[in-house]
């Protein structure tokens, strides 16, 4: 299973322009199974002025996620602004195939010190999606902080985390990510926005850390840029038999 994290800027007020610059980024490193791509990766997260449109901006994005993971023939992950089937507005990230299928998780912890849940409702789904003979854990940004929720039940291999995560906390995000890949014995993708908004400033740290908390491809700080790397899910397997830590581990239920 190759991975490839894509860590861009999102400097556009206009989502098209956005989504269009991310097609180089793309094309370099062609033959992927999988295209990890930030929080909000159109628009940028809680983006002034985008709410009251989300509707048909969604359905683009979508639009554009499909043709692109059938381009690659690989699937593409990343979340947008969506309204549900009853009008509620949620931070859902898509798991889209490429035959224009796609599953999803709708972000469970929203960040109400930035004000998300003025207009978001939080998600109510543990979701794992199986690709490749990996099973992946969607999660979101926020979603980092509570490890309960994203503990392992012996259900996946993989955790993706998604995010819009400023400078100023990038050593909670290193660490983190680190901690649970250590603690769920699993990989962890942890993909990044760089650039700025209003509100932050954004460096990436964009990377894939094995079970072992090694982190094994990065994107460089402050740059757009993209790496691909092998999950060796023999070696993975090996060491939860060999070190099986999550047989001992406390049994909780949430969600």
């Amino acid at each position: 299973m190759k991975i490839a994290i894509v860590q861009h800027d999102i400097p556009s007020s206009n989502f098209l322009n956005n989504m269009d610059r991310l097609n180089p980024l793309l094309n370099q490193q062609p033959g992927a199974d999988m295209y990890v791509l930030p929080e909000t990766f159109a628009t940028g997260f809680m983006a002034e002025g985008y709410v009251g449109g989300v509707g048909a901006q969604a359905h683009f994005m979508l639009q554009w996620m499909a043709y692109q993971a059938m381009l690659h023939n690989a699937a593409i992950v990343g979340s947008v602004a969506k309204k549900d089937t009853e009008g509620l507005l949620r931070n859902r990230l898509i798991f889209m195939h490429p035959d224009g299928k796609y599953d999803y998780y709708d972000k469970r912890h929203l960040f109400t010190f930035a004000g998300e849940t003025k207009d978001y409702v939080p998600g109510d789904r543990r979701v794992v999606v199986e690709w490749g003979g990996v099973r992946f854990l969607l999660q979101v940004c926020y979603d980092l902080r509570f490890p309960v929720f994203s503990r392992s039940r012996g259900d996946y291999d993989a955790i993706i985390y998604v995010a819009n995560w400023p400078e100023q906390r990038q050593d909670v995000w290193q660490t983190l990510l680190k901690a649970r890949a250590i603690e769920n014995q699993c990989f962890v993708i942890g993909v990044n926005r760089v650039g700025s908004d209003a509100a932050c400033k954004y460096i990436g740290g964009s990377v894939v850390i094995d079970a072992y908390g090694r982190t094994i491809a990065q994107c460089a700080d402050g740059e757009e840029g993209i790496a691909t790397v092998e999950l060796d899910m023999e070696q993975l397997q090996r060491f939860r038999k060999k070190f099986p830590v999550l047989d001992d581990a406390d049994k909780f239920n949430v969600l």
